[in-house]
């Protein structure tokens, strides 16, 4: 397949930008909760990017929600997400060469699932 005249020859397409997507998201997430998930996989549809993470609690958050606290784990998870929102915009952006409208994160800790999804503008023609 070749190369978009305006995108340079390195730029990630198809399964690979999945792939780097996935790299990406299950990074930063490590270095900012101290562990990463385990199984990662990334979906994109247009000008939708969704990020489905597995295994993403540390051990301690699984004692907590073991523990009867699953409400504190779902709203300490919401602040890491929502202070590590704009590294993972700029990972998109960088790696799409698009612009994020629109990041959105949720979690489940049973099963131990979350998503983070990315709403970006449409492409111009």
């Amino acid at each position: 397949m070749a190369n978009q005249p305006d995108l340079p020859a390195d730029r990630p397409e198809g399964g690979k930008l999945n792939a780097e997507i996935s790299r990406a998201v299950v990074h930063l997430l490590a270095e900012s909760t101290g562990r990463g998930p385990t199984h990662s996989r990334t979906t994109i549809d247009r000008d939708l990017i969704v990020v489905v993470v597995q295994n993403t609690l540390t051990p301690g958050e699984r004692y907590l929600a073991g523990n009867g606290r699953s409400e504190q784990v779902l709203d300490m998870r919401a602040a890491y997400q929502e202070a590590m929102s704009g590294a993972c915009i700029s990972a998109i952006e960088k790696l799409t060469d698009r612009t994020v409208a629109a990041f959105m994160s949720v979690n489940h800790i049973d099963p131990d699932v979350a998503a983070e999804i990315f709403i970006l503008e449409p492409q111009r023609s």
